[in-house]
């Protein structure tokens, strides 16, 4: 979870919250200061008649960059690839520090946005001796130029869910979700939006049932790894479409069992059929597979982190996050891994 005052929400870097980073989870701000204002500019097209003014940045002291690794290029390649698809976003590498541990270096930038409206904010991360993860506020994150390289492989080789769009994996988006989860079920509408908008991406449903939360969640994942077993992707979705509808009725075992034979039947496949095949052990095989691909990746393992859509290897927890800011996101990842329109 981040940790950030309210006078400067828009640097959180995180995997919760607020339409921001989204990807790197825990950097906290460690210090905030007032930004003196640069002369005016221009009014932009979405200001109205107020000026932006770009925050003024300290100027870094030399002296502050004393491990030989990361480099400031890399650092901020780092940053590009998590925050360039705000182009308000800006910053400046302050720090590369030595530590009192061999191989760990302390990494300081400042933050801000194009209008000067919020304070800038100061944020905090180690990078580690393998130089590819960095330990922040207690999470360690996946760091470097191309930060999202190898969930990215991870989950083209196993992430083996229901899919709609196309067959390549060139931009995929894999949602991770819980049938029985009430913000998964907010989130259909987004993930239909994202399949309308992105006609070339291939859409996984990744089976995440939370079973300590959610007690039929096990359940209906079993159903549906059957369900498109027997009937494919085009009847999961239509099945998955009708549980999570009835979703409120899966709070008891037997409205549970009633509201997924009749998913089932709306599918077109027999829930006798479907329900045999949902309590064999190869069944609960594939479940706790595709949970331990989410718990191998790190996601799902704190509140506010299902659903969760990972994008080309990219984890954006979509709770609270407006479509425009998944769609950008999207649209950025899409362009850096060099996916054409």
């Amino acid at each position: 979870m981040i940790r950030l005052s309210a006078s400067f929400a828009s640097v959180r870097l995180a995997s919760i919250v607020s339409m921001v980073c989204l990807s790197l989870p825990a950097i906290q701000v460690a210090a905030q200061q007032q930004v003196s204002p640069s002369p005016a500019q221009e009014p932009s097209a979405s200001t109205s008649a107020e000026p932006a003014i770009a925050p003024v940045f300290s100027k870094p002291d030399p002296a502050n960059f004393t491990a030989l690794a990361p480099t400031k290029e890399v650092v901020n390649a780092f940053l590009e690839a998590t925050w360039g698809y705000d182009e308000s976003r800006v910053w400046l590498v302050q720090a590369i520090l030595k530590t009192p541990v061999e191989g760990i270096s302390k990494v300081v930038v400042l933050a801000g946005d194009k209008s000067g409206k919020k304070k800038i904010g100061q944020l905090q991360f180690f990078v580690l001796p393998d130089g590819k993860h960095i330990l922040a506020n207690g999470d360690i994150v996946a760091f470097g130029e191309h930060p999202y390289a190898e969930e990215r492989a991870i989950l083209q080789q196993r992430a083996d869910g229901p899919y709609r769009g196309s067959a390549a994996k060139d931009l995929e988006l894999i949602e991770f979700a819980d049938l029985q989860c009430p913000l998964c079920k907010e989130e259909q509408a987004n993930m239909d939006k994202l399949a309308a908008d992105f006609p070339k991406a291939r859409i996984v449903f990744q089976n995440l049932s939370l079973e300590h939360i959610h007690l039929a969640a096990a359940k209906a994942a079993a159903y549906g790894v059957c369900v498109n077993k027997e009937g494919g992707s085009n009847a999961f979705f239509q099945f998955a479409s009708t549980v999570f509808e009835g979703q409120a009725e899966l709070a008891t075992a037997d409205g549970a069992t009633l509201t997924l034979n009749s998913a089932v039947s709306k599918a077109s496949l027999d829930p006798a059929k479907i329900a045999a095949c949902a309590a064999t052990p190869e069944t609960k095989t594939v479940v706790n597979a595709s949970v331990k691909l989410a718990k191998d990746l790190s996601i799902g393992q704190v509140p506010g982190q299902v659903p969760t859509l990972v994008i080309n290897g990219r984890p954006v927890p979509m709770g609270g996050v407006p479509y425009e800011t998944l769609k950008q996101i999207v649209a950025y990842q899409a362009k850096l891994d060099g996916v054409a329109d």
